[in-house]
């Protein structure tokens, strides 16, 4: 059977976030990746996704598509088959990562917006990927995505919800996913997730960091997989 799978990329990500992934699945699924580039708050990038989506379908978001991901759980709940949320929290930021954040956003208003910086490029993926072409299409995927679309993500992902209240009321399949290298939601994020969610599975992705999609594409596939069976 073919699944529609609704595909949520992460801040300065597009499609090419989910390609390896997606090819590997081939047509067991059919997938839609929404344009988190328009909006500046999650609950329009929610809204302007479930305006495009099937009417039932399973649902994977990474980092700021997973904030984006528990907001569809919240507007409409009743189309979602499935639900996988990777690298990412149910949290709201601290302040020291919302005054980086803001400190971006500023950036841009100096003409400095250079895509993927190289200490958040550190951050992303593992050492063994750095300087390497992978890293080439991070930084390429991010200059595609822009300035102005960078400053509404971050604006968006500065006022989002605490969604750990919201977590009890998930009740579909539901797999959380982190790299194991992963610095900017680590592993106590997951947890922090699978504890609040009746029934999740925690999956942990080796050699791969903030986006194991990329770095390790076959081990994500597995679990997908094993998702989207249950």
């Amino acid at each position: 059977m073919t699944r529609n799978l609704v595909l949520l990329p992460g801040l300065l990500c597009d499609s090419r976030l989910w390609r390896d992934p997606l090819a590997a699945m081939g047509e067991a699924v059919s997938p839609m990746v929404a344009d988190l580039t328009q909006d500046d708050s999650i609950a329009a990038m929610a809204a302007r996704t479930l305006a495009k989506a099937p009417e039932s379908f399973a649902l994977a978001g990474l980092s700021m598509g997973g904030y984006v991901a528990l907001e569809i759980m919240r507007q409409a709940p009743e189309r979602v088959t499935h639900l996988a949320l990777l690298d990412t929290s149910a949290r709201p930021d601290d302040e020291e990562r919302r005054a980086k954040r803001r400190a971006g956003i500023e950036s841009i208003k100096l003409g400095k917006f250079i895509g993927v910086s190289r200490a958040l490029l550190a951050s992303l993926l593992t050492p063994e990927h750095q300087g390497t072409p992978l890293a080439d299409e991070v930084q390429a995927m991010s200059e595609r995505v822009g300035q102005e679309a960078y400053v509404r993500q971050q604006t968006a992902i500065l006022g989002r919800v605490d969604s750990r209240s919201s977590l009890g009321a998930i009740t579909v399949p539901t797999l959380v996913g982190v790299g194991e290298a992963d610095v900017l939601t680590p592993r106590a994020m997951a947890e922090e997730m699978v504890a609040g969610i009746a029934g999740a599975e925690l999956v942990a992705f080796p050699d791969s960091a903030h986006l194991p999609t990329m770095e390790n594409p076959a081990a994500v596939v597995v679990a997908l997989r094993n998702w989207l069976a249950r």
